[in-house]
Order: C-alpha cells, then sequence, then structure tokens
C-alpha cells in the first residue's frame, strides 16, 4: 500500500473529497501530509462499507447490536431502543452490519518492538482465540480494545510508530471496557465483525460468514 491524492481517494471512495476531508477529521482516514491519505485507510473503508454510504450508527447503538446478537440484553439502552434495534437487526444482511457497527471504536493501527507485544496484550481488551474460534489459524498480530482516554499512554510507553500497515490495531472505545471483555469473550460476533474489517480476503470471508449465521439466528 502507498498514499494517494486526496482526489484519488474520493474517486476510490465515490465520494467528494470535502467527504473525504471529512473523513480524515474525524479518523476514519488518515493524512499524513496535507493533500494526501494513506491508501491502507482508504481500502480498509471500502471494505467496511462495501459500496454504501448509510450512516453508522452511534458507538452507544453499535455496542447494544453486539450485545443483542451475543445474547446479552444491551442495557446501557432504553426499552423503546432496544426494540427498534431488535427490528432492524432482522433486516440486516452481514455487510450492512459491519458498515453499520463500524462506530463501536476508532481503529489505528501501529509497528512495535517484538519485546512490547507481551506487556501490551495485558493492557487491552482482546478476544481470547479469535481467529481459532472462527476457523483461522492464530497470527502474529496484537488486536485490542483501549479506552480513548488511555491510548496517548499506551502509544508513548510501548513506543508504538503509526503505520496503516502494522501488526498492532488498536481499537479505541468510550465504552467501558468492562463491557467490551464481556462480548468478548460471550460469543463470536465482536470477533467476527473485527475480521470482518480486515484487508485480508480469507479473514473478512470468515468474519462476513459467523456474522451471517449470527443474524440468522437472531432472526430464527
Amino acid at each position: 500500500m502507498g498514499l494517494l491524492a486526496v482526489s484519488e481517494a474520493a474517486a476510490r471512495l465515490g465520494v467528494s473529497t470535502r467527504q473525504v476531508q471529512h473523513l480524515v477529521l474525524r479518523g476514519a482516514l488518515r493524512q499524513p501530509a496535507r493533500g494526501i491519505v494513506d491508501e491502507s485507510s482508504v481500502e480498509r473503508l471500502v471494505a467496511v462499507r462495501g459500496g454504501s454510504h448509510k450512516r453508522a450508527w452511534a458507538e452507544a447503538t453499535a455496542w447494544g447490536a453486539v450485545s443483542l446478537l451475543s445474547g446479552g440484553d444491551a442495557e446501557w439502552m432504553g426499552q423503546t431502543q432496544r426494540s427498534r434495534l431488535r427490528a432492524r437487526l432482522r433486516e440486516l444482511t452481514a455487510a450492512e452490519l459491519v458498515e453499520r457497527a463500524r462506530n463501536r471504536a476508532e481503529v489505528s493501527r501501529y509497528r512495535a518492538h517484538a519485546s512490547a507485544g507481551q506487556h501490551l496484550r495485558g493492557e487491552l481488551v482482546h478476544v481470547i482465540d479469535r481467529a481459532a474460534r472462527l476457523g483461522l489459524a492464530e497470527a502474529g498480530s496484537i488486536d485490542g480494545y483501549v479506552t480513548a482516554d488511555a491510548l496517548t499512554d499506551l502509544v508513548r510507553d510501548h513506543g508504538l510508530i503509526r503505520d496503516d500497515d502494522g501488526r498492532v490495531t488498536l481499537r479505541t472505545t468510550t465504552t467501558d471496557l468492562g463491557i467490551v471483555k464481556d462480548l468478548a469473550n460471550r460469543g463470536v460476533v465482536l470477533a467476527a465483525l473485527d475480521l470482518a474489517e480486515s484487508l485480508d480476503v480469507r479473514e473478512r470471508r470468515s468474519g462476513v460468514d459467523a456474522l451471517d449465521r449470527a443474524l440468522a439466528a437472531f432472526r430464527g
């Protein structure tokens, strides 16, 4: 992966250059220098959106969807909100779910020294045996959720360097990490959403297939 002019990124995403700048400001795309966008961040957004441009759910709603599909109650939502969300989930495809739930966290990627791995994993909420649970071999990458307040210190303390092709993926959320940990261990829905956002075709297919099964079970 390399760099794209803002106009090239806009063409690949099917949006205006102004919308590309808005996506940069939101953190959905990375702009290493004025007028250019990191190609990897564009490709990941293309993979998540799947050609659609519908508005993503608010963070609390996205986590509510994960909870309901995992057999939870999404207790932070009101009864009317939960009822509406259940109705939406019965109508969504897996690809639509991936797009709508993308605001559950802001995703950033880094490279790190090999010695940082063990200590870093201990400070993240990660899906245990995520790849293995979905029929994939465990990869050597680090992927986990962290609070927005802790991100800056985590990056500094472990000497992480921003790299959209790096093997360290940090998913920053304002949701209580106790809730995230419970959902990570409750089933494969959260793991499937994470994998469905991957640029690796095999990982993405595995994630989407698992979400298809979860949605079918929810409807049934």
